[in-house]
């Protein structure tokens, strides 16, 4: 069972060459998908006068959005295996394929890109107000706390079966355009409602530069619970007693 396979990792661990150069790739990667995806938000407020939503907005942000995590995680894959999430970092720790002291690497590294992505952005535009995740009117806390927990169910039942999986053979190649393409779906169905974060970074991030808090504890529980339950299932169903437990090292 994937609880067993839990990890808490070596001492040594958080100073390991290997695992520093992760970390410096999540970072770089966690920066470059906030400043494409809040940018693009940017413009189009720009573009639009701080017009409100509209369908060609919500279409721009998804594109954006899923073009900017394919390269992110393409350009870490290699590295860290281009997690830019903690909500997917959390999902593979809970499905026993990172250590805790890596995850912990990791989330630090995501968040303070998220931070410089947003602090980047802000010096750039002459200081416009870098989006934050808001509710729409209507939604409740608990409605949105529900769609993120589904759509980042999906966001990492998508790496996992395409980045993780022992027995993913050439469907691996195609993973960070999944998991791009999930991204820009899940933007198209939940956007309207509570913006479609799925990443507690992407988050964090612009609501720390923009010193905005309210309702933020929604875009951590939703994907953190929504993460993790994709990666038990997956790890439980798919992969554990069918296949050799992947080393830590490899993802």
């Amino acid at each position: 069972m994937p609880i067993r396979n839990i990890a808490i990792g070596r001492a040594d661990e958080a100073t390991h060459p290997d695992a520093l150069k992760a970390a410096l790739a999540e970072f770089i990667s966690t920066l470059i998908f906030v400043f494409a995806g809040s940018g693009s938000g940017i413009a189009f407020n720009k573009l639009t006068n701080d017009g409100a939503t509209t369908p060609a907005g919500l279409i721009s942000a998804a594109i954006a959005h899923a073009f900017a995590l394919f390269v992110a995680v393409s350009v870490g894959a290699n590295i860290s295996g281009g997690h830019v999430n903690p909500a997917v970092t959390f999902g593979a720790f809970v499905g026993g394929n990172i250590t805790l002291l890596r995850g912990i690497l990791y989330w630090i590294a995501q968040l303070l890109g998220s931070v410089v992505a947003a602090l980047l952005l802000k010096f750039v535009t002459g200081g416009l107000a870098v989006p934050t995740f808001t509710l729409s009117a209507g939604v409740g806390v608990w409605n949105a706390v529900v769609f993120e927990i589904v759509i980042t169910f999906g966001l990492v039942y998508t790496v996992y079966a395409t980045a993780v999986d022992p027995k993913k053979g050439n469907l691996g190649i195609i993973a960070p355009i999944a998991i791009g393409f999930i991204v820009g779906a899940n933007i198209l169905a939940a956007g309207p409602f509570d913006g479609a974060s799925m990443n507690p970074a992407v988050s964090f991030g612009p609501a720390l530069v923009s010193w905005s808090w309210e309702n933020h504890w929604v875009y951590w529980v939703g994907p953190l619970i929504g993460g993790g339950i994709a990666g038990l299932v997956y790890e439980f169903f798919f992969i554990s007693h069918t296949h050799e437990q992947l080393p830590t090292t490899d993802y």
